[in-house]
Formats: structure tokens, sequence, C-alpha cells
């Protein structure tokens, strides 16, 4: 174990060797020219954003704007959800008129695990990985309601889905800051493979994504 350990921190002094005495990483401008945009077409990332969401095992479907609530409705049914937990903000026209929705004012860990799956919109979604950032306000919603229940419903507005990481940190960048919102990034159902490298869906959060993915303008609150 010493012998290791002399070897690692012998690589380290010698990688420094050249570093003046006083210098902090802070002293040494680095330059950051990373790829601020996409030139492919919306329809190319939105076709990208779809391929990318399966392939991490999450359904996605994409729906008109005034399908939203139907299709929550129709995948209730389907997957057997009756009681969901949704944001105070999220838009009326989400919101399916034969389900149970409780709308999350402050829920226990308890209380919402007694619930069947959390229905939210989004911040930002990233074509490029297939990811979907929640910032813990608005239609996302408080970040317990989409890690306690078994079941996920995520809202994407097609205007809400960028080309590249670099993007989505930008569009973040404010809540992240300025209002120190708890950003929670999803790359399909919860998922691991700690264990003998064997993948196990629902460790820490939803067994099931699923994705609506919404042409068109986004619904008034």
């Amino acid at each position: 174990m010493t012998s290791a350990r002399e070897e690692i921190l012998g690589r380290v002094r010698h990688a420094l060797r050249d570093v003046p005495p006083g210098e902090g990483p802070q002293d040494v401008p680095v330059e950051r020219g990373y790829r601020g945009a996409s030139d492919a077409s919306e329809e190319a990332i939105l076709d990208r954003f779809a391929e990318r969401v399966r392939d991490y095992r999450a359904e996605l479907r994409r729906i008109g704007p005034d399908a939203v609530a139907d299709e929550v409705a129709q995948l209730c049914g389907r997957l057997g959800l009756r009681r969901i937990v949704v944001p105070g903000a999220l838009p009326q026209a989400w919101r399916p008129p034969d389900a149970e929705l409780i709308e999350d004012r402050g829920l226990s860990a308890r209380e919402l695990d007694a619930v069947d799956g959390a229905l939210t919109g989004c911040a930002v979604a990233i074509a490029e990985t297939g990811t979907i950032a929640l910032d813990g306000r608005g239609r996302c919603g408080r970040r317990a309601i989409t890690l306690v229940p078994d079941h996920h419903i995520c809202v994407v507005q097609a205007d809400q889905v960028v080309a590249s990481v670099p993007e989505a940190i930008a569009a973040l960048t404010d809540a992240a800051t300025r209002e120190h919102a708890p950003v929670t990034l999803i790359s399909g159902p919860s998922a691991s493979s700690d264990i003998e490298l064997s993948r196990v869906e629902g460790v820490h959060g939803p067994r099931t994504l699923v994705v609506l993915l919404v042409a068109g303008a986004a619904p008034a609150p």
C-alpha cells in the first residue's frame, strides 16, 4: 500500500516539476472553445433526441400540443396508474380530467411512496445525450416527486430541446447560479450496473420513464 502511494505521489511531483512556486489553478487561463450551437435543423435535433431517449430504454411519444391530457390518460390506463402527483404549476391543459391528480404541497417521502407516478414538465432537454433536465421549479416540480414514485411521465416541449450539453448548461445557468436550483439530469429510467455488471432498473428512482415530446407552443399555466 505504501509503495503504491509513494509511486502515485512521485508521478504527481514529476508532473508538477515545472510549475512556478505560488502559482494556483486560477492563475492559468484555460481556453474553453466549446461548440455553442448546432447548425442541424430543428427536426434533425428532435429526431436525435427521440433516438437517444429510446436508447436509454425510455418510451417516447411525439404528440401535438392539444393531445397531452388524452395521452396521459391513455398511459395511466395502460400502466395501471391511479394516483398521480403533479407540480402545482402544471398547466391545466396537461391534466387528464378523470385521473386522480395530487398536487405536491410538500408531500412526505411516505406520501410520495403511496402514489403510482409523477407527471411533470422539464427545464431543458439535450438531443446529443437524450437527457432531460429538471430545475426543481414551476412545471418541473420538487426534485423529490420524480425520485420516489415508480413511474415518471415527462412533457418536453419541442422548443426546449437543444442540440448539445453546452447549450443546456447555458440554459440552466441562471436557475443554478442565481436561484441555487437543484438541477436533476435524467437519462432514461433509474438504473445501475454496479452489481456484477447486470443492469437493474428502479434502484434510486422511477423504473419507467415516458417522454411526451410535444410540437407547438407551450400552453398557458
